[in-house]
């Protein structure tokens, strides 16, 4: 995955590497003899997402499917130069870097869509009729009950900051989060922790002191958990650790007490996608009864009521903690090439 390198972006994201973006990976599904192939291009791994389209092939079986799975950042590029050029697009883009989606809508990137199922959406997952929130999950903190026990296992920002004060603490270096700079992921709730608490500050220094270990994907970062490299987790997406603990019973997943951060994923079609009327009709399966069955079975909406996963350890006031990250204008302020540049240089100091 790259920084984001094109117009007004350019200064904020250099280090973006000169080759074209690819796909992580990809994969087709449907008949060869299909009338219609969609392309749908997103973040989500092929694993948690391909029962959610299976599931809407049931039901549109005259569609073909072409998903790609893309880094955020690399996925940002792609659309905005898809747009901007003129050229061929995808016919739905899904991302969880949702401050991106937005800025491509915010742009003129973005086709609107109107549905009785999208009018039922609460303004915080509906934005323009051009950015839709389809999923839901937390941002969390997780650890292998293996490697960690009970007393020590962090179920705040406070608990993680003191765990890492001593200096001969077991866990320095043992501690992994994204890379801000890597993943657009990273990026957004990294901002948006800077903005939620005074605990940022504090925690990132943490971090550098300690020589914690900031790499590019939740997959990685969750298989360092599962073998012991990593002690702790922190602000992964809890979806790809629900779905792992399924595997892994010794896996547990917090959403941290002082604040959890929850995030919809966000789905938009593009302005010049050539089968705009059948990827409203995917929006419209995503957010019906059907497609969110799909999409709880597949942990992608992780549902906090108690006891809903035996893995899941929620906070202590969910009411007051669980703070949802709106679809708004606001995410553009993270993306502001001043504020982007003077972040990730904040950053890179404290957390080399």
């Amino acid at each position: 995955m790259r920084f984001l390198a094109l117009t007004l972006f350019l200064t904020a994201f250099a280090t973006s590497a000169a080759t074209e973006p690819v796909p992580e990976a990809t994969k087709t599904y449907g008949s060869e003899e299909a009338a219609t192939r969609l392309l749908v291009r997103g973040t989500t791994d092929i694993a948690l997402f391909e029962p959610v389209l299976l599931a809407f092939l049931g039901r549109f079986g005259e569609v073909r499917i072409d998903y790609e799975q893309w880094g955020s950042n690399d996925l940002y590029i792609v659309s905005e130069t898809d747009c901007r050029s003129g050229g061929a697009a995808a016919d739905l883009v899904v991302s969880s870097s949702i401050d991106q989606q937005v800025k491509l809508a915010n742009d003129g990137c973005a086709a609107r869509h109107r549905s009785p199922l999208t009018a039922e959406l609460p303004t915080v997952s509906n934005w323009r009729d051009e950015v839709f929130g389809i999923t839901r999950e937390p941002a969390v903190i997780v650890f292998n009950r293996g490697f960690v026990d009970n007393a020590e296992a962090p179920r705040s920002r406070f608990d993680l900051i003191d765990l890492l004060r001593p200096e001969d603490s077991r866990f320095r270096g043992r501690v992994a989060t994204y890379d801000i700079e890597a993943s657009g992921l990273g990026y957004l709730f990294a901002f948006a922790d800077a903005q939620q608490a005074t605990t940022f500050g504090s925690l990132i220094e943490a971090f550098g002191r300690s020589g914690a270990v900031a790499t590019c994907c939740s997959s990685e970062i969750i298989d360092g958990v599962v073998t012991g490299t990593y002690l702790v987790a922190y602000n992964v997406l809890g979806s790809y650790a629900l779905a792992r603990a399924e595997e892994n019973p010794d896996l547990v997943v917090v959403a941290p007490d002082d604040y959890t951060l929850v995030l919809s994923r966000a789905a938009l079609i593009p302005r010049r996608a050539a089968e705009q009327e059948i990827a409203g009709a995917l929006i419209d399966f995503l957010l019906s009864e059907a497609g969110r069955s799909a999409m709880r079975s597949a942990k992608l909406i992780v549902e906090t009521d108690d006891g809903i996963h035996p893995a899941l350890r929620l906070p202590e006031n969910p009411d007051i903690s669980l703070r949802p990250i709106p679809l708004s204008p606001a995410l553009l302020v993270g993306l502001d090439q001043h504020k982007r540049r003077a972040f990730v240089q904040r950053w890179r100091e404290t957390f080399p």
